[in-house]
Formats: structure tokens, C-alpha cells, sequence
């Protein structure tokens, strides 16, 4: 993986080399529109897995009523902050809604205006089963009628905007079985990312566009055997590459083997204590991720597997929370997110972390559910602690998150934070759910 990622770079830098010197009787500003124009010709392939190209999961909503849309200019705000911290590569899937759209406009407006301006985004396609978020009850063997109408938008950006939609994604968590609401049978993403590849084959997208769906590794089959059918199967052959979830978060209370303190521990110091807890939940998600991988070659496939989404939240008065796991706050969060980037950077995976910033519609009738909680940055713009040494460094100098300047959360006061850091519970106090 690591010679097909200095090869990447290595070609890149030929690229643009060579656009430089065939360009070297002209101005400074069209020398950057050139090499930019290169740079906007770049595939999924050339992108994803890149560490030069850090991804990210994205939704730009700021308030609890999840209807009132991000305006154009505070996705523009958005866009500049995560290019400032090296994000060059979002996720989002909201076709439905003005949001997927919107985001897309931002950022050709913002080329515009800018030639060095770089993003690049995988476009989801909400998939949900027949009477899904009805009072009807949910039909799992059969899909919606509304699957035809995302995908055709889906189909629509990706022509709209040719230099920034570089993956389709089929669905959103659409065939794990805890979806209980809205799951669909593996036939009904494979029937849409097969339609999808015969467009691309009739020209009707762009070859070099991905297309793949964004589940659960268990969905993937690195989990129960119920979900290794011939539909999944075929599916894997279809795609173009495989986008898995993990998060060890969520199993810090549904599966909490791996989390508890070991009686082995017991005379180390409390941060040392977190960070073994830490160091097991990163060899956890690295479990599921290899069980997605290892299900795959013994199909005899071998194409890329990255990462659709993991993240940690920050805040949670339920599952995860003090009388929970304890496993949320902003301490145990940068941990996981330096983890997890070293460890993706550096094996080729393209890590879209979960999520930019917090949006409080999630649980919109409870403020500290965790749902909420999960962005490295605050509602009002300030940076969490995974990322206040970018701060420090001025990365965010002049960048403004509704009209608020980008600061660290609890002033930072390291003491502050740390009064909120709980360790994890010995092993012998966790109880395992029913």
C-alpha cells in the first residue's frame, strides 16, 4: 500500500512539474490555474487513501430544527475550515435536501473565486426500505419508492459537478439489521449500484467516478454469518471499492469486553489507564476493518476497503456517558482521532472521521445525547481538544464559524478539561447489556 502511495505522489509531482515548466513564459495567475486544472483532474483512485487527501463526514446543519438548511455563505465558512486543517475529501448524503447541493455550489463558488481552492466530495444516496418513517410498518423486502428519485439526483450532481463528486455511495448504513426502521435487503443496493455502473458504461457518468455503499462492517460481512448471502457477495464484486463503519464507541456499552480496566492495570495512573483503553478501542475498529477485508479476499476479491465513517463523541448523559461506559468527553476523543489518522495514513486508508462539526438536530429532544456530540468542533465554531494544537499554530487565523472566531473550548484549560475525564470502569463493574 505504501509504494501505491508514494507512486500517487510521485506521479502527481511529475504532473505538476512538468505543467510548470510548459508554462513557464506565462503569469504567476495563470501558471495556478493550470496547475490547479490538473489537480481538479484527479479520480477517486488518485484521492481516496491518499493522506495527502484527509476525509471527513460532513453535515453543515447549525440548528435543532433540522429545517432550517445551512445558507450558502455558512457552508462557504465550513469549506474554508476544513481546508485550513487539511480536509480535502467530504462525505455527505443528503440528496434529498437542499444540503448535498448546496455544499456542492459552495465549493465551486469557492473555486472560483479561489484556483487553489481543492475539495472533493462522496455523494450519498439515502436507500431505505418500502413504508420506512411511516406509521405504516416498515417492509424490509421491499425498497421505497423514493430509492429511484435519490438516485437520479445523485446521478444528476455527479454530472452537475464532474470535478468535485468523485464516489457515489448507495445508502447510509441501509443494510444493517439495527436499522430497524428503515433497513433494505443487499439486492436492493446491488440493483442501484449496478445501474449506476451501466451508466458509467453508456457514458452517462463519468468512467472514473466510484460507486460503493457505506455500511456497517457487519453489513460487509465482518460480522454474524447471517449476513454472508450471495447479494452481499455480488455486491462486493460490483463496486468499486468497499466503504466501512466502525465504532468502538457505540461497543464501549453494547460490547464492552475490550473497554474495562484489567485488574493488571490497577497501579497505573488514571491517564495511564485511559490511554490502554484507548490503544484497545483503536485495535478494535483495526479488528472490524480487517474482518471486512479478510470476508472479502475469501470471495477472491481483493479492491480497496477505507473507511465511511468512525468517530467519538464528546458528550453523552445516556449509554456512554458517567453512569454509563464513561466513555465520552474531549480528551478520550483526541485520542481516538490521532489514532485513527495515524494508523489510516500511514496503511493507505481513507478515513472519512465522523464528523466535522456537532449538529444538534440528531437528538434534537435531548441536547446531551450523544448524537449530537460527535463533531471536533462545537456548534459555535470553537475547536475541540483534538485539534488545539492547530490553533496554536494560527491554522484557523482569520476563519470565523458564524461570525465567531475559531478558539479552544474550555478556554483552554487543560485542568478545566480534565475535571470532565472519567476513567473507564474496572472490568469486573461493567455489566453487559440484555
Amino acid at each position: 500500500m505504501n509504494h501505491k502511495k508514494n507512486s500517487i505522489r510521485t506521479i502527481t509531482c511529475v504532473l505538476l512539474l512538468a505543467s510548470v515548466l510548459s508554462c513557464k513564459n506565462k503569469t504567476t495567475e495563470e501558471n495556478k490555474i493550470e496547475i490547479v486544472k490538473e489537480a481538479s483532474d484527479l479520480s477517486a483512485k488518485d484521492i481516496l487513501g491518499n493522506p495527502d487527501y484527509l476525509a471527513i463526514s460532513y453535515g453543515g446543519y447549525r440548528h435543532v430544527d433540522h429545517d432550517i438548511e445551512p445558507t450558502l455563505g455558512e457552508l462557504k465558512e465550513d469549506m474554508k475550515i476544513l481546508v485550513a486543517m487539511g480536509i480535502k475529501v467530504l462525505r455527505t448524503y443528503k440528496v434529498h435536501l437542499p444540503h448535498a447541493a448546496n455544499v456542492l455550489k459552495a465549493i465551486s463558488e469557492l473555486k472560483k473565486e479561489d484556483p487553489n481552492f481543492e475539495m472533493y466530495v462522496m455523494l450519498g444516496a439515502w436507500i431505505d426500505c418500502k413504508n420506512a418513517w411511516t406509521d405504516l410498518e416498515p417492509d424490509h423486502t421491499q425498497e421505497s419508492e423514493r430509492n429511484a428519485v435519490e438516485i437520479e439526483e445523485a446521478v444528476r450532481l455527479a454530472n452537475l459537478y464532474p470535478d468535485i463528486v468523485k464516489v457515489i455511495a448507495v445508502g447510509n448504513e441501509a443494510m444493517v439489521k439495527w436499522a430497524t426502521s428503515y433497513y433494505v435487503q443487499p439486492w436492493v443496493i446491488l440493483k442501484w449500484v449496478n445501474h449506476l455502473q451501466d451508466l458509467k458504461k453508456s457514458n452517462k457518468l463519468p468512467k472514473d467516478l466510484w460507486i460503493t455503499s457505506s455500511d456497517n462492517f457487519a453489513s460487509w460481512g465482518g460480522g454474524d454469518a447471517e449476513y454472508h448471502v450471495e447479494d452481499l457477495n455480488k455486491l462486493i464484486q460490483a463496486v468499486d471499492f468497499i466503504s466501512a463503519h466502525t465504532y468502538p464507541m457505540h461497543d464501549t456499552h453494547y460490547n464492552p469486553a475490550f473497554w474495562g480496566v484489567a485488574e493488571s492495570e490497577n497501579t497505573l495512573t488514571d491517564t495511564e489507564k485511559i490511554a490502554a483503553a484507548m490503544l484497545r478501542a483503536k485495535a478494535y475498529a483495526m479488528a472490524q476493518y480487517k474482518s471486512v477485508v479478510d470476508y472479502m479476499k475469501s470471495l477472491g476479491v481483493n479492491k480497496p476497503v477505507h473507511i465511511g465513517e468512525t468517530g467519538w463523541a464528546t458528550v453523552s448523559n445516556g449509554h456512554y456517558g458517567p453512569k454509563g461506559s464513561k466513555a465520552t468527553d474531549e480528551y478520550k476523543e483526541a485520542l481516538y482521532y490521532k489514532a485513527m489518522r495515524d494508523w489510516t495514513n500511514a496503511e493507505g486508508i481513507s478515513c472519512f472521521y465522523f464528523e466535522a462539526f456537532n449538529e444538534h438536530w440528531k437528538d434534537a429532544k435531548n441536547p446531551h445525547g450523544s448524537e449530537n456530540h460527535f463533531g471536533l468542533f462545537t456548534i459555535d465554531g470553537k475547536a475541540k481538544y483534538a485539534l488545539w494544537d492547530l490553533v496554536d499554530k494560527g491554522t484557523f487565523q482569520g476563519l470565523t464559524r458564524s461570525g465567531n472566531p475559531i478558539t479552544k473550548t474550555y478556554n483552554g484549560n487543560m485542568e478545566a478539561l480534565m475535571q470532565d475525564v472519567l476513567v473507564p470502569p474496572a472490568k469486573e463493574q461493567i455489566v453487559q447489556p440484555n
